[in-house]
């Protein structure tokens, strides 16, 4: 592994700890400068393609569902770490559903479901933009199901 401040090619491991999604974080010491960074290993599973609403298909881009995520979460207290376990809870999700393809609408879904989970200002940031609520009674409609759940 190599160090991201020097960029020696090696270091050695000073821990080891398993997350709650079935990877690895390895906390590091760079042989060189000294200094310490973490890494993290995850099991690489296929993802399948994402079928947008147009017909297109693409790969599932988790640092575009993370941007998304991350602007709905803005000033909002939600944590680093509360996001990228979200996000690998989607990801981990849409890899157990064992298909080639997926719609978009499936991954929106399952973002909209964490982030109802994490944090209900930010779920409503998102169902604006991901449910097109273009007026206020729409939104009202929305937060008003949010209520009701």
């Amino acid at each position: 592994m190599r160090c991201p401040y020097c960029q020696h090619h090696d270091s050695k491991v000073l821990d080891t700890s398993h997350d709650s999604h079935g990877g690895i974080r390895r906390r590091r010491e760079c042989l060189k400068c000294g200094q310490r960074f973490s890494s993290y290993e995850r099991p690489i599973l296929a993802t399948p393609l994402i079928v947008k609403q147009d017909g297109t298909r693409e790969e599932f881009d988790r640092e575009k569902v993370a941007r998304g995520v991350r602007i709905s979460c803005a000033k909002r207290p939600v944590s680093a770490a509360d996001i990228e376990r979200m996000i690998g809870q989607v990801e981990s999700q849409l890899q157990k559903l064992g298909k080639a393809e997926v719609s978009s609408r499936v991954v929106g879904d399952l973002v909209m479901a964490g982030l109802k989970d994490m944090d209900e200002v930010a779920y409503i940031r998102y169902a604006i933009v991901y449910l097109g609520l273009t007026d206020l009674e729409s939104i009202r409609k929305e937060i008003n199901h949010l209520l009701e759940d």
